[in-house]
């Protein structure tokens, strides 16, 4: 049960964290307030370095099977993304949803992608 609770707990960090910061680059009208493409760089950073901190932090849990644990992981935090997305990012910026997988979605690919390398690392450090 702790393991559910801290995958559900991490993987709605690594929505969250992204999604506060973008806040801070928009005006009260809706209106973003920087350039669209450092926008985006600003958050793939902000995505990609607050993934890998709460992969670390996940990892530091788990005592075996870490590559397994890692595409659970993966596969959990990418689901739990898009779908926060479609409750909550995608009504706001009523945006369609191919545009939303073009632009934003496939980019969530990143966090199985590091969860599945970072499971293979320690996967191969243990033995």
């Amino acid at each position: 049960m702790k393991a559910i609770k801290s995958n559900i707990g991490y993987g709605f960090l690594s929505w969250f964290v992204p999604f506060f910061i973008s806040i801070f680059f928009f005006s009260k009208d809706g209106g973003l307030q920087i350039d669209l493409f450092l926008f985006k760089t600003i958050m793939i950073v902000v995505g990609s370095l607050s993934g890998c901190f709460l992969l670390y932090r996940y990892f530091l849990l788990v005592d075996s099977k870490f590559l397994k644990e890692g595409f659970v992981i993966g596969i959990s935090w990418l689901s739990l993304n898009w779908l926060l997305d479609i409750l909550v990012l995608i009504p706001m910026s009523k945006m369609p949803m191919d545009v939303y997988f073009i632009q934003i979605g496939f980019r969530y690919l990143s966090l199985l992608f590091f969860a599945i390398a970072m499971g293979a690392i320690l996967e191969r450090k243990v033995k």
